[in-house]
């Protein structure tokens, strides 16, 4: 929630109204994140969900999966917006989710009506929703790069493999062993290999861009640096297509897309050239020996893959010029 408050707070059109919290209640919030000293000094207060909604616009929510469908309800929602930045209503179907994220979900009845908040795809849907659900970082990189594909047939759809890297920042900040400065740093790891939970909301998104059903394999790597991710993508090609023909598909969908970047030919994302900014970087190569597309994107996991996008969403369901509040330039040299 830090860097969501960071960017709310330079946005011209926004006032914050409550911060709330578990652990500091009662302190200010620069006392929290000395980084806001001079600058936000708002005390953080117990959560009253109802006298929020009564008194904002709109309501993020940044909780651990299992919480907000237990709160959140109709009556909230006909008070009020809500941006769900936690998981809990990314994936449609209960049934779905329960096996994924191993906990009860207590809002179905609320899963219709939430949006998933990919604004690049989602946007008509977007600009009507009370409820959207903030996309996860690793399936917003992937679900970007490969979607004009998929929704153009380029690609074989069995293909796809998303070797994906992020820095340690996904996890929050939260204890943790394997986080550690001295167990994470020099060195690269895999983890939750099959098994991740962004899985079913890749396929599940690109299903509906596709109109086909997706299996594909993910594997998510922990990498010794702060923030960012990039996702190195495989699949078949699926006809005889040249760099132009695929340059032109990536085109027709994002020309107009503002936090979509193409990268020139034989130049290839970086995390550090989106560091700070709610960009998406993409670029391919083709490889007519092995006749595999291999798509690269690069995303800042804590702007992109979080609370820009959050704002992006916010934007758009209030017909905002989408790009307001996210202007920043990526941070570099980093």
């Amino acid at each position: 929630m830090e860097e969501l408050t960071r960017i709310l707070l330079q946005h011209p059109d926004v006032e914050l109204s409550y911060s709330t919290s578990q652990s500091y209640i009662g302190k200010k919030y620069n006392e929290v994140y000395e980084n806001f000293n001079k600058i936000f000094e708002q005390e953080c207060v117990e959560e009253n969900i109802e006298e929020i909604a009564d008194k904002s616009d709109l309501i993020y929510f940044a909780l651990p999966h299992g919480l907000v469908s237990n709160k959140l309800t109709s009556e909230i929602l006909s008070k009020t917006k809500v941006i769900d930045i936690g998981a809990d209503f990314r994936l449609k179907d209960k049934k779905t989710y329960e096996e994924w994220y191993e906990t009860e979900h207590h809002g179905e009845s609320l899963l219709k009506e939430s949006v998933y908040g990919l604004c690049e795809w989602e946007k008509h849907k977007i600009k009507d929703a009370s409820l959207v659900a903030n996309p996860g970082c690793y399936a917003t990189c992937s679900i970007l790069s490969l979607a004009p594909l998929l929704k153009e047939n380029v690609i074989d759809k069995d293909s796809i493999i998303i070797d994906a890297k992020s820095g340690v920042s996904g996890e929050g900040r939260t204890l943790n062993l394997s986080l550690h400065f001295t167990e994470c740093n020099e060195t690269i790891k895999a983890y939750k290999i099959a098994s991740h939970r962004h899985t079913p909301e890749i396929e599940q998104e690109l299903c509906a861009v596709s109109g086909k059903e997706i299996n594909l394999t993910f594997t998510p790597h922990l990498v010794p640096m702060n923030r960012g991710i990039l996702a190195t993508i495989y699949a078949k090609i699926s006809s005889d297509l040249n760099y132009e023909d695929i340059k032109n598909v990536y085109h027709k969908y994002y020309a107009d897309k503002p936090f979509i970047r193409l990268m020139r030919e034989e130049i290839y994302p970086e995390t550090k050239w989106v560091k700070g900014s709610n960009y998406c970087d993409i670029g391919f190569k083709l490889d007519k020996r092995t006749n595999n597309l291999i798509i690269v994107g690069a995303i800042d996991n804590m702007i992109k893959g979080a609370a820009g996008q959050a704002v992006q969403n916010m934007n758009i369901m209030f017909g905002l010029d989408e790009k307001t509040g996210l202007n920043a330039i990526p941070v570099f040299p980093i």
